[in-house]
């Protein structure tokens, strides 16, 4: 028998219980009850090569093994815009396995408060534990979830982190981009737009090292500007306020800048908004490089007031954590992270890395998205 299929829907709702992405022929556990395969990727020039291969690589080893049933789960911050890839690329990823799982998360905006959002996922945890789960991705919060990943880890249950991180934690491995160096990417792909120093470079990022992925990620464009010859000026981005606070920070620093603001590069999600801090501080033709994909980050591409933008492949994030969790149950965490050599920086953090997408390529990387169905 051939373990091969999609499940193309994620779970939807907080606490859902209902199984997902199982597969209909299983066996009792220690029992050889199918062979992985997986369909193949569409080739083009943003496919991640190294890391399809990896994949593969990893696959070839667990068929050598015993393929057992297995119950997991994937504990993401919300179900839509920058998580949706991620959502569709664990589903999918359980469906090729064949186990038994489901993607959770909030579908409303109850993930915006960050005090509410940290107990409720530790709530989901601890849920998990209790249905039954043979292994937990989770995108956390900081490190107030790190207590609860630890009692999950005591419990026997290899737990992987994704997206952000919680380096305190027992966690095995976490999945995604290395923040230190995808801040330095993104301010190197603005460098060459400036003009000779002197001159700020605005940096929409975080002066917060209490929120650690998103704090290096900030070091990481600080470094390269700075080196570069420019003044980094770092205007914190508001995600928990509303938009127009967020942009008037941004105007009240560019204002203030000395030497006069020459570029702008954001950081998260919501970079879009440095377009509306250029525009309110009266510098609309500054170059801007953002992050992420976000559909209002799309249009001001198209319009070219964003040069380009950096991506995560949240796919790739989603899709990687069910192999890697299923692998520590099959061939064990050494032999997993060994497969996992050609990604990984240190022992313990798998690098996916970043896509570029310049402003001309935006159709390219749509249909490349649509291809493998993480379109967003």
């Amino acid at each position: 028998m051939t373990r091969v299929g999609r499940c193309w829907t994620a779970a939807f709702g907080l606490l859902l219980t209902t199984a997902a992405c199982g597969s209909s022929d299983t066996a009792d556990a220690g029992t050889d009850v199918g062979h992985i395969e997986r369909p193949p990727t569409p080739a083009s020039e943003f496919t991640p090569v190294v890391l399809e291969a990896t994949v593969d690589r990893l696959i070839a080893m667990m068929n050598e093994s015993t393929i057992e049933p297995m119950q997991m789960v994937v504990l993401l911050k919300n179900l839509d815009t920058f998580f949706e890839p991620i959502a569709t690329g664990a589903s999918r990823a359980m469906g090729e396995l064949g186990v038994t799982g489901n993607v959770l998360g909030p579908t409303d905006q109850s993930w915006a408060d960050p005090t509410t959002s940290q107990s409720l996922q530790n709530q989901q945890l601890e849920q998990a534990v209790a249905d039954g789960a043979e292994g937990i991705g989770v995108s956390p919060y900081g490190n107030d979830n790190a207590a609860a990943v630890d009692k999950a880890v005591a419990n026997g249950i290899p737990v992987v982190t994704l997206d952000t991180d919680v380096p305190t934690s027992k966690r095995s491995l976490y999945v995604g981009a290395l923040n230190t160096s995808a801040g330095a990417t993104a301010a190197n792909t603005l460098l060459p737009m400036l003009p000779p120093p002197p001159g700020t470079v605005v940096i929409h990022g975080t002066t917060s090292a209490d929120w650690s992925d998103g704090y290096a990620r900030t070091q990481g464009a600080q470094e390269v500007v700075a080196a570069a010859g420019y003044t980094p000026l770092v205007s914190q981005a508001a995600y928990f306020t509303d938009e127009a606070t967020d942009v008037g920070w941004m105007k009240r620093d560019i204002e203030a800048a000395n030497p006069p603001v020459v570029g702008m590069v954001g950081l998260f999600n919501i970079s879009y908004r440095c377009v509306m801090g250029a525009d309110a501080a009266g510098i609309p033709d500054v170059p801007i490089v953002a992050f992420d994909f976000d559909p209002r980050t799309v249009d001001y591409m198209r319009q070219e007031r964003i040069k380009a933008t950096h991506t995560q492949r949240q796919y790739y994030e989603g899709y990687l954590v069910p192999y890697i969790l299923y692998g520590i149950r099959t061939i064990g965490l050494d032999a997993t992270r060994e497969i996992l050599a050609p990604l990984m920086d240190g022992d313990s953090r798998v690098n996916i890395g970043l896509d570029v997408v310049p402003a001309g390529k935006i159709d390219a990387y749509n249909a490349f998205l649509d291809e493998i169905g993480a379109g967003q």
